[in-house]
């Protein structure tokens, strides 16, 4: 039996059967296709197990594998960085086809941390270079219906990244990102505390937003490439940078997702469709935050911007 035919019988079993004897079996050629080091821990087991086989169909470059996990009816696929949508399964299906084709034999992706459910989901992944020309690290959201992916909208800082010369003009941003096709359904506790935290933000109230933190709370920019580790110093950092933020004055809420435990939520900056990102959450069992990664497209800002935001996370 070829490793590609194992990984197809491995994936189907997790898939249609929700083995658990499958799933050590996928672990064992995920290994082989690419580094097995993804943080489920705030992700139901349901969603890991998916996200494993998508992510080992990507990696052997089969469409015809990775396409059954997206619904069979209802798909819409979108890059947020590129302004590029399609908004059908037949549309995905001819562009990822094509794509996959084209892909080097060692080119893989693979997750790196899943946020969420079956239901909605937030996950942290790797495209390596081979797949679009340049390292992608994406934060993507995804929304399901009967098991399946009806809406993914990928996020990521196209610096350095040819892909970009190709991307959509302003006026041509699909704005919607799909989201006209689905219906909120993030559990309630990601809800009240992603819309509380963006609605801090947006007042530029860093105190409000603090407060939704638990005392060792983790905060990540993957664009500027900052930390910020325990609630004080993330205090500070807020009490400095968050007027100046593109998730900070008037950002608009767009779109929750995930569990009780893990997700985030997708937003705007006010009047600039194509100026967006997500936020991606995990919660303690008492609703507070501890780990925060957001992610932004920062090819749409100057270097000297960028420079001077990332300098905002230095204390003095």
């Amino acid at each position: 039996m070829t490793r590609y035919t194992f990984c197809t019988a491995t994936i189907a079993g997790l898939m249609w059967l929700g083995s658990t004897v499958a799933a050590p079996a996928t672990a064992s050629v995920v290994g082989e296709l690419y580094p097995n080091i993804v943080d489920t821990s705030h992700a139901s087991w349901r969603a890991a197990q998916f996200f494993q086989g998508y992510f080992t169909a990507k990696s052997l470059h089969s469409p015809n594998l990775w396409l059954q996990f997206f619904h069979p009816t209802q798909v819409g696929y979108y890059d947020a960085t590129l302004g590029e949508g399609w908004p059908s399964r037949s549309a995905a299906a001819k562009v990822f086809t094509e794509l996959m084709e084209a892909w080097p034999k060692n080119a893989t992706s693979y997750p790196l941390q899943i946020f969420g459910d079956t239901t909605s989901a937030v996950v942290h992944s790797v495209d390596t270079p081979g797949l679009f020309g340049a390292e992608i690290r994406q934060v993507s959201a995804v929304d399901f219906r009967d098991g399946k992916v009806i809406r993914q909208v990928d996020y990521w800082d196209g610096r350095r990244n040819p892909v970009i010369n190709g991307r959509s003009a302003n006026d041509q941003y699909p704005t919607d990102l799909g989201l006209d096709a689905v219906r909120e359904r993030a559990a309630p506790e990601m809800n009240r505390v992603a819309r509380q935290l963006n609605a801090a933000f947006s007042e530029c109230d860093a105190e409000a937003a603090t407060a939704l933190f638990s005392y060792d709370a983790v905060f990540e920019d993957n664009t500027l490439r900052t930390r910020e580790d325990g609630q004080l110093a993330i205090n500070r950092y807020l009490q400095r940078a968050l007027g100046h933020l593109p998730y900070g004055p008037g950002t608009t809420l767009r779109h929750v997702l995930g569990s009780a435990r893990g997700g985030g939520y997708e937003w705007q900056t006010a009047g600039q469709p194509e100026r967006n990102g997500i936020t991606a959450l995990e919660l303690d069992g008492t609703g507070l935050i501890t780990r925060l990664v957001t992610v932004w497209d920062g090819s749409r800002t100057s270097d000297s911007a960028i420079h001077a935001l990332t300098a905002l996370s230095i204390e003095t």
